[in-house]
């Protein structure tokens, strides 16, 4: 299928409802965060469980199957392999063995489960500590399509016009078409300077963009804040990191000496990050109460719910308060909105957000691999999953081309004259 007819059916399914259409934040990846370069960071971490298994990975590979599976089929194919392909060169057994093993994860059709071999894995976990190297855009895999959740604030891929909602069609002339998503963030990664070759399709637009994108070092604050029309505090978070939960209660003591009668949050183009972070953030604004509940399966098979409450200690818990989304708002970002939206605590203002309700559990392996993998859905405080749904804003405002070559932020705009006039 070339792109033009592919952009005809890409089209198609968008109006059907079956695509996101972004009008404007890790996998990423953070790869979870992140692309930055990469994955998709969308991803809503939880800390590992369980002790780390300090065999080796050939000690792993024999251990006995698990009752009722037969595995002989998979030996007979390695074999086979071993013994007679051509070229004895590309017989690596431990890229054989990671080979084998993004098969199966992949089989599950997640595009959140994914396994990592070291130096993804690496990667993945310096996503989340804001260090990156890429082209800083947040990538999932929608559809069987390479999307993009969000271009990272400042980054080459914002620079170059990347959007929400793009999807990338080929990567250097390769189409992307069946490719993993660590396959495809390590073909948009490399060192610094070098350049990557994108084809981008995207929705009202009827031709395919061709951009040359140079790879940068990319710094990712987690947090930001500056003084609004004077008495209103703006505090943009691009996503929910390593530090998020400090950066912000320091923003947070800083705001305070100022005094403002009003609060903007900004989540727009926050693909996500770590569950408990966002939990800090909502106990920054909400005084009791919860802020989700993920719900995970027993080894028996049942639900079991796990209630995350706020704090207690909302310093901004009083002030009136607008949350800027977009459809670069995903997971952890969707978390904090929708526990707002829910309490009616503040307004939300934007664009219906992005639609990820599930949470995933990052696995450190032996040989320094990992498997992140998807192990609950999470609900709003109204019992409400927003997978594949999103989170639809109080208050409906869009960006245009436009507004953004012009330097408009009419979102933004609409934020600061609705708490004006809430102020008056």
């Amino acid at each position: 299928m070339n792109s033009n007819t592919f952009l005809k059916t890409f089209r198609k399914k968008n109006n059907l409802g079956y695509f996101v259409v972004i009008v404007i934040p890790f996998v990423t990846f953070l790869l979870g965060l992140t692309v930055g370069y990469h994955q998709a960071k969308y991803d809503l971490l939880i800390s590992p469980n369980g002790d780390q298994n300090d065999s080796s990975l050939s000690q792993e590979m024999i251990v006995p199957p698990r009752s009722g599976v037969d595995l002989s089929l998979f030996w007979k194919v390695w074999d086979i392999l071993d013994t007679s392909y051509i070229d004895t060169s590309k017989l690596d057994t431990q890229q054989m063995v990671y080979g084998a093993i993004k098969g199966m994860v992949s089989s599950l059709s997640d595009p959140y489960t994914l396994f990592m071999n070291p130096k993804e894995t690496e990667d993945f976990r310096n996503s989340l500590s804001g260090d990156l190297q890429g082209i800083g855009a947040e990538l999932s895999i929608k559809d069987g399509h390479l999307v993009v959740v969000s271009p990272l604030k400042n980054s080459p891929a914002e620079q170059a016009g990347i959007k929400p909602g793009d999807i990338i069609y080929k990567i250097n002339g390769v189409l992307t078409t069946n490719m993993s998503l660590t396959d495809a963030v390590s073909r948009i990664r490399g060192p610094k300077g070098t350049t990557v070759s994108l084809v981008i399709l995207r929705a009202n637009n009827n031709n395919p963009l061709e951009l040359t994108i140079s790879r940068q070092d990319i710094k990712v604050p987690s947090v930001s804040w500056e003084m609004k029309a004077n008495t209103i505090a703006y505090i943009s978070i691009n996503q929910f990191g390593d530090d998020t939960t400090k950066e912000f209660s320091n923003a947070v003591n800083e705001i305070l000496l100022k005094k403002p009668k009003g609060v903007i949050l900004d989540l727009r183009f926050n693909g996500g990050g770590y569950l408990d972070g966002a939990v800090d953030i909502v106990s920054e604004f909400i005084d009791s109460g919860v802020v989700t509940t993920v719900k995970k399966r027993t080894e028996a098979g049942k639900e079991n719910a796990e209630v995350q409450k706020v704090n207690g200690h909302a310093r901004l818990g009083k002030l009136p308060l607008v949350v800027l989304i977009n459809e670069g708002s995903a997971s952890a970002s969707e978390i904090v909105a929708g526990a707002i939206q829910d309490y009616k605590r503040g307004t939300l203002i934007g664009t219906k957000s992005f639609g990820k309700g599930t949470v995933q559990e990052l696995q450190p392996l032996s040989d320094g691999s990992s498997l992140r993998i998807t192990i609950a859905k999470w609900f709003t405080p109204n019992n409400k999953n927003i997978d594949q749904t999103g989170i639809v804003p109080d208050i409906v405002v869009s960006t245009s081309d436009a507004d953004e070559q012009n330097k408009k932020d009419p979102q933004l705009d609409k934020a600061i004259s609705f708490l004006q006039d809430q102020l008056k």
